[in-house]
């Protein structure tokens, strides 16, 4: 069989745009955080990362710029060789210092951090153990450990109960590395890290805290999880992007020195691929210093988050309780789903759409997502938006 045929037999995407349903790679041309441009047209964004909404800030462009200046565009080369900047030395100490653990390691970006990191510590014989609902980087990481003949095994969804029953049914012996967002990427749900700790510690197991949707949300003064339950030091790692909060590109790994200093020697992500750019270590440091000067910002973003959590309910739409900045909005059905994006599209707001397999099937959802620097005619817009959406469609 031609292995191409499998990319001539996919029109999903093709029927879905003749439709005028497609609602993904649509191309933002102007970034003021809380407002894009697409299309030429002036949009409320109710769809990104950007917890802080740094990425438009002054401070932030100004220190991308000044890097670019002073460095160039480009390391042209490994962390590992030629391409360590005394920039990535400053915002590793920085980082350390600020999330509360010995020591950081940068990665290019947050996906390769998951699988650097995971295909690195689990190695034959040892177990990734890991929560159904994690982001597909920790996935990816586990399965390459597997191909170096380590296994991987899945618990329910944030449920304790599960995770202790799958690491008793482990070989003692083995090596097992528990791994679980810290915020869900797609729900928005906090980890039981309490709970998890406690089942690690019973069955000698390591943990490993993705904090992506967590850093800069949570936490004292937005340090993340950990923080967030007083547990940092009882938390064995935590790893994290600089494209959400940090506003720039690529991603970080806190642990103890000797387990960082192992990573940086024995990872093919770090050893054979280009460092972070100038660019990007000079932004996000920009990025923490505003977080560690302006932690009010977090309170801000989390009020926003719930104003509008308080506000969808009250129209009787259902969403998920918990306490982060995504806000997901339960469609159902995948058709409804698409309808539902193209509408809200249509009158000017910009959010994401998840339909299966990134969520379970019957689950489609307006995936909503809120910033620091969205301002109460921003937040009221969109669930004015949404009202007459929902009623339109007959969903409220």
């Amino acid at each position: 069989m031609d292995i191409f045929q499998r990319c001539y037999e996919f029109t999903r995407a093709e029927e879905v745009k003749a439709l005028n349903l497609y609602p993904y790679f649509h191309p933002i041309e102007e970034n003021e955080g809380p407002v894009v441009h697409i299309y030429g047209k002036k949009m409320v964004m109710a769809g990104s990362n950007n917890y802080l909404g740094l990425t438009a800030h002054p401070k932030v462009r100004e220190a991308g710029e000044n890097a670019i200046k002073k460095y160039g565009t480009g390391c042209s080369g490994s962390r590992y060789l030629t391409g360590t900047l005394d920039l990535h030395i400053e915002l590793e100490a920085r980082l350390a210092k600020f999330l509360g653990y010995e020591s950081v390691l940068l990665f290019s970006t947050g996906y390769q951090t998951s699988i650097g990191v995971i295909s690195t510590l689990v190695q034959k014989g040892d177990y990734s153990v890991l929560d159904r609902e994690d982001h597909a980087c920790i996935f990816s990481g586990a399965l390459l450990a597997k191909g170096q003949f380590a296994d991987y095994i899945r618990y329910k969804h944030n449920d304790m109960l599960d995770l202790d029953k799958v690491l008793s049914q482990l070989p003692e012996k083995s090596g097992k590395l528990i791994v679980s967002d810290g915020i869900f990427s797609v729900t928005g749900e906090i980890l039981n890290l309490p709970d998890l700790l406690s089942v690690a510690k019973k069955h000698g197991a390591r943990v490993l805290v993705d904090d992506a949707h967590a850093v800069g949300v949570i936490g004292n003064g937005g340090r993340g999880t950990a923080s967030h339950f007083g547990l940092t030091e009882a938390t064995d790692m935590t790893l994290g992007t600089f494209s959400k909060t940090f506003a720039s590109l690529g991603g970080f790994l806190a642990g103890p020195e000797r387990v960082i200093n192992y990573i940086k020697h024995h990872s093919p992500a770090i050893i054979f691929s280009a460092s972070p750019t100038p660019a990007s270590c000079a932004s996000a440091l920009a990025a923490l210093e505003i977080l560690e000067q302006q932690p009010e910002l977090v309170d801000k973003l989390l009020a926003n988050a719930d104003y509008m959590r308080t506000g969808f309910s009250s129209m009787g739409f259902k969403t998920i309780e918990h306490h982060s900045a995504i806000v997901p909005v339960i469609v159902g059905e995948t058709d409804l789903a698409l309808m539902m994006w193209r509408k809200i599209f249509d009158k000017g707001v910009f959010v994401n759409t998840f339909v299966p397999p990134g969520v379970p099937p019957n689950m489609s959802m307006m995936r909503t997502s809120y910033m620091a620097t969205h301002e109460k005619e921003h937040l009221d817009y969109i669930l004015n938006v949404f009202n007459d959406v929902g009623k339109e469609m007959g969903l409220i």
